[in-house]
């Protein structure tokens, strides 16, 4: 929540608890967006290749989640403007439907611990590799549902006593609930041989969504280790580069103090070049 969302819920009343609340929360906000801002911009900066930066999905993802916050405040502020002209409320309605709309992209935030977590790299890697299988998932469920939907809807509409399925468009509804075991219970057939249709429709959904599961979970579990092992190689080679400068200090340091000891031209050196 912001200070904006604030002022369009409470409408004119800015003395209350929720009021300061949201002006708090707004002052956080606006230190956390503007780190945010910073870091992009330097890492914008530093890139060689500025198309190939915003080609990469994480950095996508960051513009999509900063550019909500200084488009809020543009928009409030023309809002503001044309409130004090008049223009009416349907401009500012619509305005406030725009602002509730940017707030809600804001939760975009989260995919940024995508840049710092194994774990949503690894299922971002997973579902790119399983495209074919996520396709395929989605071609079963369809022709399933396509399959009991109409024949559900025309044995309740035939035999049973209160009618729970109004359309086949409705019954669809009830088969995508069914077959992917999560059953709401807000439709339900009464009759015996709906009941069984419902039964192979749960039978059937168990089994389809069983057969690409064990191939996506074989590319997980190997997407995984691939990025676990380019942490670790990463941190090796971040080691042995401090390594490797710590023992090139060390170096410099024993050939100044060698230089200090024994100055080039001293008998020192002489003696110890005879």
């Amino acid at each position: 929540m912001s200070l904006l969302g604030c002022l369009i819920k409470s409408g004119n009343n800015l003395i209350g608890t929720c009021s300061k609340m949201c002006y708090n929360i707004f002052i956080v906000e606006t230190v956390c967006v503007a780190w945010f801002s910073l870091e992009f911009s330097l890492r914008f900066i530093q890139d060689r290749s500025k198309l190939t930066f915003f080609r990469k999905p994480l950095n996508l993802i960051d513009v999509v989640a900063i550019l909500p916050y200084y488009i809020t405040l543009l928009v409030d502020g023309t809002s503001k403007g044309e409130k004090r002209l008049g223009s009416g409320s349907s401009y500012l309605d619509k305005v406030g439907l725009v602002l509730r709309v940017l707030r809600a992209l804001r939760i975009l935030y989260v995919m940024r611990l995508a840049r710092h977590s194994l774990g949503l790299q690894t299922l971002g890697l997973t579902a790119r590799r399983c495209t074919r299988e996520f396709g395929l998932l989605l071609l079963f469920l369809c022709v399933a549902i396509a399959l009991y939907s109409p024949l559900l809807y025309l044995i309740e509409n035939e035999m049973a006593a209160t009618q729970e399925f109004t359309s086949i468009p409705a019954t669809y509804w009830w088969a995508v609930i069914t077959m992917t075991t999560v059953g709401y219970g807000d439709m339900v057939p009464r009759s015996i041989p709906g009941q069984v249709v419902a039964l192979s429709s749960i039978l059937s959904g168990i089994l389809l969504m069983a057969f690409p599961v064990t191939s996506i979970f074989h590319t997980f579990s190997r997407s995984y280790v691939e990025l676990k092992q380019e942490q670790q190689r990463i941190l090796q080679r971040r080691t042995h580069f401090l390594l490797r400068s710590r023992m090139a200090g060390l170096g410099s340091d024993l050939s100044m103090e060698s230089d200090i000891l024994f100055p080039i031209g001293s008998p020192e050196t002489r003696e110890m070049d005879n």
